[in-house]
């Protein structure tokens, strides 16, 4: 048991260096080590995707706090942006966890890695959608927010691939789209998490110290150090090229996608 913990806190210092470094989020990471940690403890296959996924935005509901707290502390944050994206953001996020739960594992391991491919070209290629609209009105927003939500729930992310690229879109500055998005993923976490937990409920094959879909030795270990590692990632950002990290995490995230698309 030492020596999974020891893998857990391993797994939340790189995380938390990762978002901190290159302002993503850790779920990327997060959700296939966690599985892959999950494979060699010997859960139950059939549950493994649905438990790293449930465990990943649990993660996210904490540390997502600390990142909310530095970007508002900078007046970056757009709250009536935020205020009217959440509503519709919790809605599918809480939708998404529910849908995951009918899919089998092995699908949701396909969806992860084609999403993980997808992200890998768009930090590669640096796509980023020049202004091209005003934001929509506020039924609009929420119907945008439910679908951030809802794919974000069945990949276990925050969303920030997606709801930054959105206000980009919409004209927002890029200080403030960051910003208003790393705001999002707290509703985004928080009603997924609350999915997943609510969905595994009754679920026989769970591992002990489980609650629903949520596995609790894992969420304390990585947000144990990906909270201290957050913040020394962030020190790190001016003394080291990040545009050359970020084209080497692009990389690793197609390595990742690919072997999880073919296993």
């Amino acid at each position: 048991m030492i020596e999974v913990l020891l893998y857990y806190l391993l797994l939340g210092a790189v995380a938390g260096t990762l978002a901190g470094l290159l302002g993503i989020g850790g779920g990327l990471i997060i959700v296939p080590v966690l599985a892959f940690i999950f494979e060699r403890q010997g859960f139950d296959s059939s549950i493994i995707m649905h438990l790293a996924l449930g465990t990943s935005l649990a993660t996210i509901v904490v540390t997502s706090i600390s990142s909310i707290r530095t970007h508002h502390h900078h007046g970056a944050v757009l709250w009536p942006i935020v205020s009217r994206l959440s509503g519709g953001i919790m809605v599918g996020a809480l939708c998404g966890a529910l849908l995951a739960n009918q899919l089998a594992s092995d699908w949701l391991q396909k969806i992860f890695a084609l999403f993980t491919l997808l992200v890998a070209a768009q930090m590669a290629l640096e796509l980023r959608p020049k202004g091209g609209r005003q934001l929509p009105g506020r039924t609009a927003l929420a119907g945008v927010g439910g679908v951030i939500g809802l794919v974000s729930a069945i990949v276990g992310i925050g969303g920030g691939t997606m709801t930054t690229p959105f206000l980009l879109w919409c004209n927002t500055a890029a200080r403030n789209a960051i910003a208003t998005s790393a705001a999002c993923g707290l509703p985004i976490a928080v009603a997924g998490a609350v999915g997943y937990w609510i969905a595994g409920l009754g679920v026989d094959s769970l591992p002990a110290n489980s609650r629903g879909y949520i596995y609790w030795p894992a969420l304390l270990g990585v947000v144990a150090s990906s909270v201290v590692f957050a913040s020394l990632g962030a020190r790190m950002t001016h003394r080291l090229p990040a545009a050359i990290l970020k084209k080497g995490f692009a990389l690793l995230l197609l390595v990742i996608g690919v072997r999880l698309l073919w296993v």
